[in-house]
């Protein structure tokens, strides 16, 4: 159920902003979206995976967190997020 560690290497340096990122927004976020399709595909088929269910608002919970900085802190940079990760709102 956990992203493999290629795939994870892929999004960083799809949406990195420099060499050493990992950990600036742009990256959380794909990262999580990432993790959130695949938890919602696993619930799709184990309906009574709570622990999962769990785990699932808790990485939407973070999204919603990191886009809310980005919303109020760098507007330009919220909608280049958006895009690249097709999401709403």
């Amino acid at each position: 159920m956990a992203m493999k560690r290629t795939s994870k290497k892929r999004l960083i340096t799809k949406h990195r902003t420099h060499d050493k990122d990992t950990g600036s927004p742009h990256v959380q976020v794909a990262i999580l979206t990432k993790e959130i399709s695949l938890l919602t595909k696993h619930l799709q088929e184990h309906e009574k995976d709570h622990s999962a269910r769990k785990g699932l608002l808790g990485k939407v919970a973070r999204r919603r967190t990191l886009l809310n900085y980005l919303k109020m802190n760098r507007p330009e940079q919220y909608q280049s997020v958006l895009e690249a990760n097709k999401l709403k709102k």
